[in-house]
């Protein structure tokens, strides 16, 4: 039981933080604010995070905790291919509603020099789970190509969000992600469907 409320306390200050960050800017939020926003104490989180910085890498459990809401409302009788495109859709609509560009930028240029954990990549991860598990079925069900591993369909369909995600950063988020990738993730990962 303690397991589980650390994890909610983390949640807790990951999801103020993220919330501030968007708010009012990585720079003008501070631990401080980040704490009474959570509704946690100091040593709370001294204890899950080292400083402000290492909340920057937290992205990705932000990401996932989206994807634990989305599992929830995925219709189980969907064509698989479509429950890919729905997952997409719906975390481009938050990552455009909820999170600076400017830390999104800064989380994936800090994930090409860091030398420890590459967060994004980590395969335990809900959404890599997720992910293999939606390709496993289409494919048992015929709704994805067979004659490709799930892995590979997986490697894919993440080599393109990140590639539609690092575009949308360097294009300074002139255009909707939400909106370009509805039409680009349909093109891009077409080939596999069955």
């Amino acid at each position: 039981m303690a397991k589980k409320s650390g994890r909610g306390t983390r949640d807790r200050i990951i999801q103020a933080a993220w919330d501030l960050f968007y708010q009012q800017g990585y720079d003008d939020t501070t631990v401080e604010e980040i704490i009474q926003r959570s509704g946690t104490s100091r040593g709370s989180f001294y204890h899950y995070f080292e400083g402000k910085d290492a909340l920057l890498f937290t992205l990705s459990d932000l990401f996932d905790r989206k994807y634990r809401q989305l599992t929830e409302v995925l219709d189980p009788e969907a064509d698989r291919f479509e429950q890919l495109l729905y997952l997409n859709r719906e975390l481009f609509a938050m990552i455009e509603n909820s999170i600076s560009l400017d830390l999104l930028a800064r989380l994936y240029s800090s994930q090409l020099v860091t030398r420890g954990d590459k967060h994004l990549l980590d395969h335990n991860r809900i959404y890599y789970r997720l992910l293999r598990q939606i390709v496993l079925q289409g494919q048992q069900r015929g709704e994805l190509r067979a004659d490709v591993t799930v892995s590979e369909v997986v490697r894919a369909y993440a080599l393109c969000e990140r590639a539609l995600i690092y575009d949308w950063c360097l294009s300074g988020g002139d255009y909707s992600l939400a909106q370009y990738s509805r039409t680009m993730m349909p093109m891009f990962l077409g080939g596999f469907r069955s």
